[in-house]
């Protein structure tokens, strides 16, 4: 019993966590139309949840530093209070509060409980409300709610626990309390169900509620008071016919309830993350065999063994891709939070700017998704320190006085394109080429372009800051930015317009798990290239490489590509044959060709950890099994390009020293 409580305390810390940042998002947008009651409802019901549940499951220190808020934006909603930014703020710190208040029931930290003091006296002058108590009790709460809506309604609710319910830690006794706060309560308890002395079990539940509300309140808000048990009950509620006041006989309710086909199953359940990732790694080994299986199949003349190699094929490709979509989630679950974010760092900058996501529904695997929080939170805090100007400097450029950092997301094949841009001064690529000069990370006589002289900000220590601030300009957050894009097997992209503003350009891929590759041999090796990235295959041969002169360029359609060739690129000891094939793979600095023995077609690759031993081992993302058991190791194209180039700046820096 005492798991089964944890777990549902611990279903409680989630879905407050959630209500917390639905109440979060309700008042960044309230801050922006104050006049909104919609999303002064929202805001309000998200307090309302959390103290009735949290008082429910023994979090009473939450409970009741939620019962003072809700007490004010109840106040609020009723006209009593105006809808001020004080008392926005006010409501966003105690957000953050109620968090340290779950993180220390998580073993997490400490309160600090004179700064919960603190933000209720500030409330308490804020409001003038001599005694918060009272202005939560069931008749003030319906006489502001029916002010507000003018009109009060009767609701029929059947309350039916199962007979598990105290096993769980509710106490059914504390919801009926709970809805007794929306309004004027009528209730009659059904004991029918309890049996014979000898028969009761101490732990069950054999009462039943059928009950007569009468609030201003919605459907919604009762619903709200019984969230955490729906699963653990039969609960009917329905407005009264003819809204008559005299409560329906208790026969007619039990039969009411029990026309209902049962319990509404769930639209959607909880799953730990640990067992979605061991789903997915049991799919990868699933991967692995049948691509032996296929291959097997494929030198046997057995038309059964065929038939099942290609059943099982397509099982696995659906198994793959379901057990793949389960990892998505969508893109807003992270950006959501930075309306704070900017709406906190702009007030302290003394600027005006305001927050634009577009595509926010564009779903990542969840891995990703955890790991790309520190990189946006970098980027965007950039934006609002370097790029966006205080309002008195946008005027007189002729500019509005409030800045805009947009925020898009859309995907691209089997990758997502993230952007990050502002319309504040935007970069100064002779600042910056200086600088790359000054530090030695380009010579003076290179002729680079401006993404490639961009590229340098993302160097360690390199800031072109005039001053240091809390924010930024030490030379720390761009080579971090570049670090963990690496990481998520990403690149990263900066374009800037000066006095226009700066993109950051995000290229991610959908999952780190199992991705589409094209596999190539070289010599006895076999390699995996991101099917995502490559674009064609084209032949090789021994004239064209004689009418370059040496030089590794092949002409392709009257373009000229430059190409790698990995048996040099790995120091590969093998003859050279007489036809070779280049891939040609798009990449963040252009179009390159790997030059390889034979391209051996598409690969659904599985992907394998190198371990910590290899951790630095460049251009190599991964490594995958083959059907055969050999291993083949996945390589990223974009770092090997930028490998090639930052070695080919390093040569021509050292030649010009000696020249």
């Amino acid at each position: 019993m005492s798991e089964t409580i944890d777990k549902l305390k611990q279903a409680f810390q989630e879905e407050a966590r959630e209500l917390l940042a639905e109440l979060e998002s309700s008042l960044l947008e309230l801050d922006q139309s104050r006049e909104d009651t919609e999303l002064l409802g929202r805001a309000f019901r998200a307090l309302h949840t959390i103290k009735g549940s949290g008082a429910m499951f023994g979090f009473e220190d939450i409970a009741g530093f939620a019962h003072n808020l809700e007490n004010a934006f109840d106040r609020m909603r009723s006209g009593e209070l105006a809808v001020t930014g004080d008392l926005i703020n006010l409501g966003l710190v105690a957000g953050d509060q109620i968090k340290t208040m779950l993180d220390r029931a998580e073993g997490r930290g400490q309160v600090d409980e004179e700064r919960t003091g603190a933000i209720l006296a500030d409330l308490q002058k804020l409001t003038g409300a001599p005694d918060p108590a009272t202005v939560s009790s069931g008749a003030a709460v319906l006489e502001a709610d029916a002010a507000t809506d003018g009109q009060v309604l009767q609701w029929q609710v059947h309350f039916q626990p199962h007979p598990g319910i105290l096993m769980n830690g509710a106490n059914p006794l504390l919801l009926i309390e709970e809805l007794r706060q929306l309004g004027q309560l009528w209730i009659e308890l059904d004991t029918t169900a309890i049996p014979p002395l000898t028969e009761i079990q101490a732990e069950e539940c054999y009462l039943r509620w059928n009950m007569i509300l009468t609030t201003a309140a919605d459907v919604e808000a009762i619903r709200d008071v019984f969230i955490f048990v729906e699963d653990q009950c039969d609960l009917l509620i329905e407005a009264v016919p003819g809204q008559s006041a005299h409560p329906m006989q208790a026969e007619e309710r039990v039969q009411k309830a029990e026309q209902r086909s049962g319990p509404g199953s769930p639209s959607s359940l909880r799953v730990s993350v640990d067992k979605l990732d061991q789903l997915v790694n049991l799919v990868g080994e699933l991967v692995t065999v049948q691509a032996r299986l296929s291959e097997v199949a494929a030198r046997s003349d057995d038309g059964d063994i065929v038939e099942i190699s290609e059943a099982v094929d397509r099982l696995t490709s659906a198994l793959r891709d379901n057990s793949m979509s389960i990892r998505m989630l969508p893109l807003k679950t992270t950006v959501q939070r930075f309306h704070r974010l900017v709406h906190d760092l702009g007030t302290e900058l003394g600027k005006e700017v305001e927050l634009t996501i577009e595509g926010a529904e564009t779903e990542l695997d969840k891995t990703v998704l955890d790991q790309l929080n520190d990189p946006l939170v970098h980027l965007i805090r950039n934006s609002l320190d370097h790029g966006i100007e205080k309002p008195e400097v946008r005027r007189a450029a002729g500019k509005r006085p409030t800045g805009t950092i947009h925020l898009s997301a859309r995907h691209s094949g089997a990758n997502v394109l993230i952007r990050i841009s502002d319309d504040g001064r935007g970069l100064d690529v002779d600042a910056v080429r200086a600088k790359a000069i000054r530090q030695g990370l380009m010579p003076e006589s290179a002729h680079l372009t401006e993404t490639e002289v961009f590229s340098f900000i993302m160097s360690a220590g390199f800031s072109t800051a005039s001053k240091v601030t809390e924010v930024s300009g030490r030379g720390v957050g761009m080579d971090v930015v570049k670090r963990s894009i690496e990481a998520l097997h990403g690149s990263i992209n900066i374009a800037s317009k000066p006095g226009q503003g700066v993109t950051v350009t995000l290229v991610l891929p959908l999952t780190l798990a199992i991705i589409d590759g094209l596999l190539v041999r070289v010599g006895d090796t076999h390699f995996v290239l991101p099917l995502a990235d490559s674009l064609e295959c084209v032949e090789l041969t021994r004239e064209d490489i004689e009418e370059s002169h040496g030089k590794h360029i092949a002409h392709v359609r009257g373009q000229l590509i430059p190409y790698i060739r990995l048996s040099e690129y790995f120091q590969m000891t093998r003859p050279q044959p007489d036809r070779e094939q280049i891939m040609i793979v798009e990449t963040e600095r252009g179009r390159y060709g790997f030059v390889v023995d034979e391209v051996l077609g598409d690969h659904q690759t599985v992907i394998k950890n190198l371990g910590k031993l290899y951790r630095n081992v460049q251009a190599v993302s991964g490594a995958t099994i083959l059907g055969n058991g050999t291993v083949a190791l996945i390589l990223d194209p974009h770092r090997l390009v930028n490998n090639i180039v930052e070695a080919a700046i390093r040569n021509s820096r050292h030649k010009n020293a000696f020249d």
